[in-house]
């Protein structure tokens, strides 16, 4: 079955305020969606929604990986289906280094573990493709890490995980072009008709590396507008008031 990423209709509050408010959006294998609108728009709450965080309540509209409804399962079960979440702001985890991270969030994956030596070999290929220092593999999970490193981190994590489907949550958030560079390296490398790719956004910046399929205009927690490429570049020229003019005026000419 082709890679396939199916929102319908879906409505999501926090503490009982409504965010999103009827979303639509189908993202199939092959294709890289840019999701992009202004702060408040409901586009991390998207996000965490989609991998089961408890505080953001589904209240209407379905969810479906290939087919499956995944509202139902809990947030490691979406990951094992095949969903992967690359956070604006990943946690810092003490004590534990890439490496055993790695190891324990790939073995959980498949159906039979791989050997220190085996996984050790397929780290070092993907971190090759980053251009990550091997030393990086013992380092504790992003503590001290800079904003590019955490970056870095999440791409191979993604990588290594080989998901269907990766949601990316501002990827290009506080990079310089180096690193924005890099995480589209990430995204690039895994391209193909078996992956997709929803990258959520404020700025066009990472799309002129990683050039999107579709472009989607995310206000008051409605998809208002959908495009090819052009839309972004439209939207860093104009900037997301343009959008909402255009939205405005059918309701004052009715």
């Amino acid at each position: 079955m082709a890679t396939c990423l199916e929102i319908e209709d879906l409505h999501v509050s926090i503490d009982g305020t409504p965010i999103l408010k009827g979303l639509d959006l189908t993202v199939r294998g092959g294709e890289v969606h840019a999701l992009m609108g202004p702060n408040g728009s409901g586009k991390t709450t998207l996000s965490y929604a989609l991998m089961g965080h408890p505080r953001y309540r589904v209240t209407r509209g379905r969810v479906r990986l290939d087919g499956q409804d995944l509202l139902p399962l809990a947030p490691d079960e979406r990951a094992r289906s095949g969903l992967f979440l690359a956070f604006q702001y990943p946690s810092e985890v003490p004590g534990v280094t890439v490496f055993n991270f790695l190891r324990q969030a790939l073995n959980a994956r498949l159906p039979q573990e791989l050997s220190v030596w085996e996984f050790r070999e397929r780290l070092l290929e993907k971190m090759a493709v980053l251009e990550m220092d091997e030393s990086f593999a013992q380092r504790d999970l992003n503590e001290g890490f800079s904003g590019g490193e955490k970056k870095r981190n999440e791409m191979l994590q993604m990588l290594m995980l080989e998901p269907r489907v990766a949601v990316l949550d501002e990827p290009d958030s506080g990079l310089d072009v180096d690193a924005l560079k890099v995480v589209a390296r990430g995204i690039n490398a895994l391209r193909g008709p078996d992956f997709a790719a929803l990258i959520i956004t404020h700025y066009n910046r990472l799309l002129k590396y990683v050039e999107p399929d579709r472009v989607h205009v995310l206000l008051d927690g409605r998809i208002v507008r959908s495009g090819g490429k052009e839309l972004a570049e439209e939207l860093e020229e104009k900037g997301y008031d343009w959008v909402r003019a255009a939205e405005a005026a059918p309701a004052r000419e009715g």
